[in-house]
């Protein structure tokens, strides 16, 4: 894959971690192989698939409008054998991906790569402070998490007034775990300098009373429901920024949502209102129905009371006398 191309290098000079796109092409090959050898390759030096220390000056490749975009590589002969894993390449170019990008933005006072939180419970790939104070931890995720390692470091950023932001591998399947949490994730194409959302397609309106729920989920709607069907939409890092809640669409992203968002309001209120007309109508209908005039329930017939030889009048059910008031029905009120 493209996006596993090496980027990143290591500066003995300065003893930093460099990236491709911070010089011109021809100052690494200044200071690459076969020159002053001073940039060598991050993963060997560090010990990634090497003994710790190797030594592996790169060489700059790439050109201008070539199709495939500048990159470190190991001189013949040197690399691993098979190369450094493609998976631990990847995550290391968009831990430096991401804070390149970070740093350019005007809202950003600092950018630290594997920064520990306050309780140094997590570490960071990329932490991010803005100029109002918010603490952002921009992770890049290579592989397919499970909810339940996902939950415990989402738990532990929140703990640490941290917002945790995600950036898959392309390819790797988005748990949804996130989106129930109301977290958006993002997919990072380094090869194209470009991040992709995911939007929930609109909610059906099966309801009958659909305007009384959550309307902002009948419009296309940023991060998903869980288990929604997505829409993809891939945005250069150029137009993307952060805030407080994480990553911030591009202007003309937000302006369409608001649009569809709009939409629906109206669409909402049209059927609030046919539903409260419809209901003043079944009123009206209902009062204008002619109702059948008041009558008395009858009483049952009297019937004759037997009376004993004494001529006293008894119960016809259990023959105990009656009280003056039950003479006429001819039986106790409990009979």
């Amino acid at each position: 894959m493209l996006d596993d191309l090496l980027v990143v290098g290591f500066d003995l000079e300065t003893q930093t971690e460099v990236h491709i796109g911070g010089r011109p092409l021809e100052q690494w090959r200044a200071l690459g192989y076969r020159r002053r050898e001073t940039v060598v390759c991050f993963y060997c030096w560090r010990g990634i698939d090497a003994p710790e220390g190797t030594k592996v000056p790169l060489l700059a490749r790439g050109r201008i409008g070539g199709l495939v975009r500048p990159h470190f590589a190991h001189p013949a002969g040197t690399a691993p054998p098979g190369g450094h894993n493609r998976e631990t390449v990847w995550h290391i170019n968009a831990k430096h991906r991401l804070a390149r990008w970070a740093s350019t933005l005007p809202n950003v006072m600092r950018v630290r790569m594997e920064q520990w939180t306050d309780r140094r419970d997590r570490r960071a790939d990329v932490h991010v402070t803005l100029d109002d104070g918010a603490r952002l931890a921009l992770e890049a995720q290579r592989e397919l998490i499970t909810d339940e390692l996902w939950q415990a470091r989402h738990r532990d950023y929140a703990a640490n007034g941290v917002r945790d932001v995600w950036f898959m591998r392309p390819n790797t399947r988005i748990p949804h775990v996130l989106f129930a949490e109301g977290i958006p994730a993002w997919t990072l194409y380094q090869r194209e300098d470009a991040a992709e959302a995911r939007l929930g397609q609109p909610h059906a309106r099966n309801d009958p009373r659909w305007w009384t729920k959550d309307l902002r989920l009948f419009a296309p709607h940023h991060p998903p429901c869980a288990g929604d069907p997505v829409v993809c939409e891939r945005f250069p890092f150029a137009d993307l920024g952060l805030n407080a809640t994480g990553v911030m669409l591009p202007r003309a992203m937000t302006e369409r949502l608001a649009q569809q968002a709009a939409q629906v309001r109206r669409d909402a209120d049209q059927a609030r209102l046919q539903h409260e007309q419809a209901e003043r109508w079944r009123r009206e209908a209902a009062a204008r129905r002619p109702s059948r005039p008041w009558q008395p329930t009858p009483l049952p017939p009297v019937r004759p009371v037997p009376r004993p030889a004494s001529g006293e009048p008894v119960c016809e059910v259990c023959h105990r006398p009656l009280a003056e008031p039950l003479i006429r029905y001819g039986r106790h009120i409990l009979c």
